[in-house]
């Protein structure tokens, strides 16, 4: 008991020491971050009036139908994607656009990937030499085009090498001098294109890339590749996230974009000029944060070559994608997403508060030094001190009130200003109880959910910091809600037990 007794005495002794040296520059800390995202908001709206304003006179039919503006290729890299791969090759044929041709690169898929797009479209193999302007790992096997030739798809087959050269195959198969990547398991708006070129013709010769909005398809219906009706996802694990990913992409990648800093645009929705992109090499097939790194390789070339240029966000073009439906394949997303983050800052250390890289050196790359990397640590390390602290009775109510506030009561009025901006300026969600959901679930993040996703990213982190050979696991596809044949064909226990691409 004695013992006990003494080691309780000490532990308090220690934790007390912490806090009074840790105390107040945590709650700074949460203090100035919740406060710069609310910043980030200020320039978000400011950022959707201003696209607002320009939608009246914006030409959008006359883009949908011309043959004359730049083309764009999309690419659609694609592994063990059966249950998905036909709803969203269709969605992106039937996109509204003048000019446009889908790529899908089928990375060695070893389930029914490439029969069910073979039957779908009736594929047939022709000899067509695919270029080398990027250097890529795996070997292509052929090449397929539908029989009709009127539909413009091309399927290249290749040894699986994974996602990244499987972009870089696509990049070379390209005919069109604008490139969309997108994921298989992704539907796309039908206006997307239209918005996400918009940035290209109004300055073709400054923007270099353009990224758009990912939202959650969880729980919406789709039929035949048509997004028909938005609904919310069933678990709060899904409704959580759907909060993350408007917090992150409306408002967050807008204000950066508005600032003129922006240094991420997400792998699962990005476009960009080939001509750059073979300038750059492509993605980087050896890096775990291949989107991050592209963006920021095309930051450092241009800069050093003097050349002006922009990389933009459009808020309104919308990718729909699934998001993680259980907790071990959010960690390990979670925990990839976190170790991409520190080598691809790590790798571009010299750009830090460097001004020959101008805002991107001074203002951005700071912000996610400090405020996106080192953010779970003092997260998960504050929550375990001042809950700590106060079971020890070293840490009065009033503090531990406080760091709750600025903490996390702060966060979910940043939260809720957030939706509240969304919700203003685009209406995705109809149904009042699907707002109420969102609401709830902004709220719900606090409680759990942040603390366990805190300490994911410090796994991630601690894997690359160790040497650990990334490792990017399976992640289950659940499949569209869709009523097409094609993918009916597939429903059951093949398609609900299907895994495809890494994550």
């Amino acid at each position: 008991m004695m013992i006990w007794s003494g080691f309780l005495d000490g532990l308090r002794r220690v934790v007390s020491a912490i806090m009074d040296v840790v105390a107040t520059p945590v709650l700074i800390y949460f203090l100035v971050i919740n406060t710069l995202l609310l910043v980030l908001m200020g320039l978000a709206g400011w950022e959707f009036v201003h696209q607002g304003r320009r939608k009246s006179y914006a030409g959008r039919e006359q883009t949908a139908a011309s043959q004359l503006g730049q083309g764009v290729s999309v690419v659609v890299p694609a592994y063990n994607e059966e249950v998905v791969i036909v709803t969203s090759v269709q969605a992106l044929l039937a996109l509204r656009f003048g000019r446009h041709e889908v790529v899908v690169v089928d990375d060695g898929s070893t389930d029914a990937t490439f029969e069910v797009l073979r039957g779908a479209f009736d594929l047939v193999p022709v000899q067509r030499e695919i270029p080398s302007d990027v250097t890529t790992l795996g070997t292509i096997i052929d090449v397929h085009v539908p029989r009709d030739g009127r539909t413009r798809l091309v399927l290249v087959r290749k040894e699986n090498s994974g996602r990244s050269d499987s972009i870089n195959v696509g990049i070379n198969a390209a005919l069109e001098p604008l490139v969309v990547f997108i994921d298989a398991d992704s539907i796309l708006e039908p206006d997307a294109l239209i918005s996400v070129t918009k940035p290209f013709a109004d300055d073709p010769t400054r923007v270099v890339a353009a990224g758009g909005v990912i939202r959650a398809i969880n729980g919406c219906k789709v039929v035949d590749g048509r997004m028909v009706e938005v609904k919310l996802g069933k678990t709060w694990l899904v409704r959580i996230q759907v909060v993350e990913y408007l917090r992150a992409f409306m408002l967050g990648r807008s204000g950066w974009s508005r600032f003129g800093a922006l240094i991420l645009i997400s792998g699962a929705f990005g476009m960009f000029r080939r001509d750059v992109l073979v300038e750059v090499g492509g993605l980087d097939p050896d890096s775990i944060g291949e989107d991050f790194e592209l963006v920021m390789r095309i930051h450092r070339h241009m800069i050093r070559d003097h050349r002006d240029y922009r990389v933009q966000f459009v808020a309104e073009p919308v990718s729909w994608t699934e998001v993680p439906v259980t907790a071990k394949v959010l960690r390990s997303q979670r925990s990839r997403w976190h170790r991409g983050l520190w080598e691809t800052l790590w790798k571009y250390r010299g750009m830090l508060l460097n001004p020959r890289y101008g805002k991107v050196g001074l203002v951005a790359l700071p912000y996610y030094w400090v405020f996106e990397l080192i953010a779970p640590v003092l997260e998960f390390v504050g929550f375990v001190l001042v809950a700590l602290g106060f079971a020890l009775g070293v840490v009065n109510t009033t503090y531990a009130l406080m760091f709750m506030a600025v903490a996390y009561g702060y966060a979910t009025l940043v939260t809720l200003v957030a939706m509240a901006i969304e919700e203003l300026s685009f209406h995705k969600y109809p149904r009042w109880h699907d707002l109420g959901a969102i609401l709830l679930a902004s709220v719900l993040e606090n409680l759990g959910y942040r603390q366990a996703t805190a300490w994911w990213r410090l796994e991630g982190w601690w894997a690359s910091l160790r040497g650990e050979k990334p490792v990017w696991g399976t992640m289950t596809r659940q499949g569209f809600d869709d009523d097409s044949p094609a993918v009916a064909a597939l429903n059951g226990d093949q398609a609900m037990n299907a895994s495809s691409r890494d994550v």
